[in-house]
């Protein structure tokens, strides 16, 4: 799906610490996606409405709202980091009936932001290796249980495909392989790649070690991407510094 001018600048801030960049900057980008600068400035203007984006009024840009807690979960799932494990799993039954559909929606939502899963309608389960609690949002709708499974491995394996996950991340692996990010040439197709990396371990269940399948590629891709994104980083550092000289010059 092509990028837009939010996503571009989204991507952008979601990547960088802090989340923040100079206006110019932020333009500049969305220019490798034959985004014109009328389009972003307006595109921005609406992040700003919106509460995505805040601005100190002297041109730079910083995250904020749901962006800013998106970009939280981003930087837990790139770590990878999970807490001890002892057979115990978080189980979440929804108790409340009758609600809307936009209510259903943001509870499932919400549920699965928290790395839970659907065994059926209305109870979610994860290992309880993240120490997370569910938000207070919740609490009125939700009973907050603890199970110890009989087979854990199958029933991590029913709540995840695990299988496919691990298949696109072999696939992914051999892309960050193959495209070197050493040149300007490089920035566009990398973007896109480096946020098809950030979305798929968001998509990691993050579960423990002994529940994963043999040869689980999450921490490999961790790594790889890691060294690729450095690499990335400073190719767009020094194409930023030369698109600045050059604007600063006309």
């Amino acid at each position: 799906m092509p990028f837009t001018a939010r996503s571009v600048m989204a991507s952008a801030l979601l990547g960088v610490d802090p989340p923040e960049l100079p206006v110019a900057q932020l333009v500049r980008l969305t220019g490798l996606f034959g985004i014109n600068e009328n389009r972003a400035r307006v595109a921005l203007s609406r992040m700003v409405s919106r509460g995505e984006v805040t601005t100190n009024g002297s041109g730079l840009y910083r995250l904020a709202g749901h962006l800013l807690e998106r970009r939280s979960r981003q930087s837990a799932s790139r770590s990878g980091v999970t807490g001890g494990y002892r057979g115990q799993w978080q189980v979440a039954v929804v108790t409340t009936s009758g609600s809307t559909a936009d209510v259903r929606t943001e509870r499932r939502r919400v549920l699965a932001y928290a790395r839970l899963a659907e065994l059926r309608e209305g109870v979610w389960m994860r290992p309880d290796n993240l120490g997370a609690s569910l938000p207070g949002e919740l609490r009125d709708d939700i009973e907050s249980l603890s199970a110890r499974p009989s087979e854990p491995r199958r029933l991590a394996t029913r709540l995840w495909d695990l299988g496919d996950w691990s298949a696109r991340a072999d696939g992914l692996l051999g892309q960050l392989g193959r495209l070197t990010p050493d040149g300007p040439e490089a920035l566009a197709p990398g973007f896109t790649l480096s946020a098809a990396v950030l979305r798929h371990l968001q998509a990691d269940p993050l579960l423990p070690e002994e529940l994963l399948p043999p040869r689980w590629p999450g921490d490999r891709l961790r790594s790889v991407y890691d060294a690729w994104d450095g690499q990335y980083r400073r190719t767009l550092a020094d194409w930023s510094r030369v698109g600045g000289t050059n604007t600063q010059a006309t």
